[in-house]
């Protein structure tokens, strides 16, 4: 809106109008807020020209044909502006339209009818809230309002009484809301084709081959159509079947029968009448019976298999046929004999054998027989029938190239005709290898139905002649459904960056779908999903480029032809470090400490050797002769001192602080006249060698420690068999110890003899 030079606003009226769908209507626009030339937009699209006119300078009219949209906005421009100078909304409306009637009767025993049930149709969305008003009107009597309603349909029994059916009546639909109203166009119907008569009463009459029907109907004597309708009381959703039957103006009863019905089988008849394009009455209560037992459908269709013969050339046969049904209300009894084929087989007794069931158990011997089964009913013979057993290792034709694949919940099966001309075939199958199924067939192929769901089963093709039959063919572990991929299982083994995925398929089913391929699917738990495809035959796969010390995600899902199964998703988490390069470190380390603690411990026992080694005891030394000098480069001998003017006994020193221990031989060479005041503390020890006995002999002298220090150390270069010993005191407190010399007797010539001497060494720190 907008106020121009003048002070009258501008503005578009009527405002908010309804009008009906198809009609016309005018706009006026009031200009007089603004100067010059207007235009208008019909939801933001221009309207043409030639539809407006000026009135005068302030007002515009403009003019609306056969308006036909549900809801529109209609503004008024200005052309030097292009302001909006105003606007409305203009909506439609439209009249209920194909109303059609029905009458029916109170009384369920006919008779003139009292109700009405009409239903409209009404193009229209509207706000506001819509009250529809049902009105009848017939000739001289004036207009009833039999219903109102918020809907499109009413029902009401008649206010003003009984509908007459000799004439025809109008019906009227109005519609109303707060802002606008309308009627339907008035609709002339015909009593008689809106009337719903009630539904017949019917009767069922059982006869051993049929069934026969009979219903009367009620209303008027018009022509009246029927339908009756009958089917099979079972489970698998049985057709139902339909005749159509049409009573004349002057029938009441009508009659129908029901041919070709399978014997004791429960069967439900029901039926409808409607008068001469009229409506359909309701069906009729069904009617439930049970057929009687057709002897011509006896067809009990003996079938056996055979196992193979025994040790004793025996063979068990498995003979089963189509049993009477049991809902048969009555008894029967069965007998199986077997006979041989052509000539009686010799010993062999042939009687009858009772059966109670559908299925019987006995034995034939190798030869050929054929196995004749009789059917009774209360003792009278009802049916019978025959069927070869061929002779143990007999050739007998057989077909060939047997298929069977399953589609949908059945199995298609088809074969190769044998060479032989072939007057059927035999066809029997099984999913545990006891209970069997049998059909036969004129053709080389055949359907299997009726089967359990994901089951394998095992079908045999056997051919037939005229009474004969020959070998069967075999198609094994035929699944009747083929399902999902078994339950998946998978196992993770996580590295640094990387991680080793396995998964196993395993299924509860016998009939799980074969893996074409396995789709792993792996991520982070807030990044994206990556998957890798890998054949049906894997078991395992690397996942490579993963981060270290990371949270992943990994499921792994199984395709199949039929259908896809997936494994429960696994949580792993991806270690810190390579485990190779740590495991090479440990080993490195490992090798490195055994090498130095082996190092370390022959060092150690080295040392223990160097720094442990022990005094040599002269007691442990060898005994040998000294040799002459012109033996002395000899190997292996000893070398004598090298001043050989000096006596033939070595000088022995000892310390001070220790006890005298004197040998035997020490005492005949020393004499000591303070013996008992003086502590000597050397043992003498001589060894006189061959060539120098007739020398003079020396005398053995005591020194003093210093003394002795000194001689020891003099000779150190020359060649005895003991070694100088230290002693632990110090030189000072042996410096006042005597040295003597003890004279020696001179040994007398005489037969060479060897002499020794035994020091014993007292270890340091022992007591003196």
């Amino acid at each position: 809106m907008c106020n121009g030079q003048r002070t009258e606003p501008c503005n578009v009226f009527p405002k908010n109008q309804y009008i009906e769908v198809g009609s016309s209507t005018e706009v006026v626009c009031q200009t007089t807020c603004v100067r010059g030339r207007v235009f208008w937009t019909l939801d933001n699209s221009p309207i043409d020209e030639s539809l407006s006119r000026t009135i005068n300078s302030s007002h515009t009219v403009l003019t609306l044909r056969n308006f036909t949209h549900h809801s529109a906005t209609l503004q008024c421009h200005s052309a030097d502006t292009q302001q909006v100078l105003g606007g409305t909304t203009i909506r439609t409306y439209s009249k209920p339209s194909k109303i059609s009637c029905m009458l029916e009767s109170e009384n369920q025993h006919g008779g003139v009818p009292e109700w009405v049930k009409c239903n409209w149709e009404h193009q229209i969305i509207s706000p506001l809230k819509i009250n529809y008003t049902l009105i009848y009107e017939m000739p001289l009597k004036p207009k009833t309002e039999l219903c109102h309603s918020q809907e499109t349909n009413c029902s009401n029994k008649s206010s003003s009484g009984p509908i007459y059916m000799f004439t025809n009546a109008t019906f009227t639909v109005r519609a109303k809301t707060t802002a606008w109203e309308t009627s339907s166009d008035p609709y002339e119907i015909d009593p008689y084709s809106m009337y719903k008569i009630i539904p017949p009463k019917v009767k069922v009459t059982v006869l051993p081959d049929r069934l026969s029907v009979k219903w009367s109907r009620s209303g008027t004597y018009r022509i009246c159509h029927c339908e009756v309708k009958y089917s099979k009381v079972v489970s698998d959703g049985t057709p139902e079947v339909v005749l159509k039957k049409t009573l004349g103006a002057n029938e009441s009863i009508g009659s129908a029968t029901i041919e070709n019905v399978e014997s004791c089988t429960n069967y439900k008849i029901s039926v409808r009448c409607a008068i001469d394009k009229a409506p359909w009455s309701n069906w009729s209560q069904e009617q439930m019976v049970l057929t009687k037992l057709n002897k011509r459908h006896v067809r009990l269709r003996l079938w056996r298999k055979i196992a193979a013969p025994e040790e004793s050339e025996m063979r068990k046969v498995h003979a089963m046929w189509k049993e009477i049904p049991s809902t048969c209300q009555d008894t029967f009894t069965y007998t199986i004999k077997t006979t041989p084929y052509k000539d009686d087989v010799p010993g062999v007794n042939y009687t009858d054998i009772s059966c109670d069931n559908s299925t019987c158990d006995f034995d034939v011997s190798h030869h050929a027989h054929r196995i004749s089964l009789k059917a009774f009913q209360k003792g009278i013979l009802l049916a019978e029938d025959s069927v070869y057993v061929p002779a143990t290792g007999k050739s007998l034709p057989q077909v060939t190239g047997i298929q069977a694949s399953p589609l949908g919940d059945v199995i298609l099966v088809s074969w190769k005709a044998p060479v032989q001309p072939v007057s059927g075939y035999m066809i029997d199958w099984t999913h545990n290898g006891h209970q069997y199924y049998w059909k036969e067939s004129k053709y080389t192929n055949t359907t299997l139905s009726g089967l359990l769901d994901k089951k394998r089963y095992n079908i045999t093709v056997t051919p037939l002649f005229e009474d004969k039959t020959g070998r069967g063919t075999q198609a094994i572990h035929i699944c009747s459904r083929v399902g999902d991929p078994g339950n998946v299982t998978i196992t993770v083994d996580p590295n640094d960056k990387s991680v080793f995925v396995s998964w196993d398929t395993k299924s509860q089913e016998e009939c799980s779908g074969t893996v074409i391929n396995y789709t792993v699917f792996y991520g982070t738990q807030t990044g994206p999903m990556l998957n890798v495809t890998v054949d049906g035959t894997r078991q395992g796969i690397h996942l490579k480029d993963l981060s270290p010390d990371t949270q992943y995600r990994v499921y792994v899902k199984a395709t199949s032809l039929t259908g896809t199964n997936r494994s429960s998703e696994r949580l792993f988490k991806t270690k810190r470090f390579d485990p190779r390069l740590l495991l090479a470190l440990s080993v490195c380390g490992s090798i490195i400490i055994i090498l130095v603690l082996s190092l370390g411990l022959f060092c150690a026992i080295k040392w223990k050797k160097f720094s442990e080694k022990p005094v040599p005891n002269p007691g442990l030394s060898s005994v040998a002769l000294w040799t002459s000098p012109s033996h002395q480069k000899g190997k292996g001998s000893f070398q004598p001192f090298d001043n050989p003017s000096e006596s033939l006994f070595d000088q022995i020193y000892t310390e001070a602080t220790q006890k005298t221990s004197t040998s035997p031989l020490a005492t005949s060479y020393n004499s000591n006249p303070a013996g008992g005041q003086t502590e000597e503390y050397t043992e003498a020890a001589t060894v006189v060698a061959p060539e120098e006995q007739n020398e003079k002999p020396v005398g053995q002298r005591l020194c003093s420690p210093g003394e002795s220090t000194a001689l020891l150390s003099s000779e150190k270069g020359k060649h005895s068999p003991y070694r100088s010993q230290s002693s632990v005191e110090s030189p000072t407190s042996m410096s006042n110890k005597l040295c003597k010399r003890v004279p020696v007797k001179q040994l007398e010539k005489s037969t060479p003899v060897t002499v020794y001497v035994t020091l014993d060494m007292f270890e340091q720190g022992q007591s003196r």
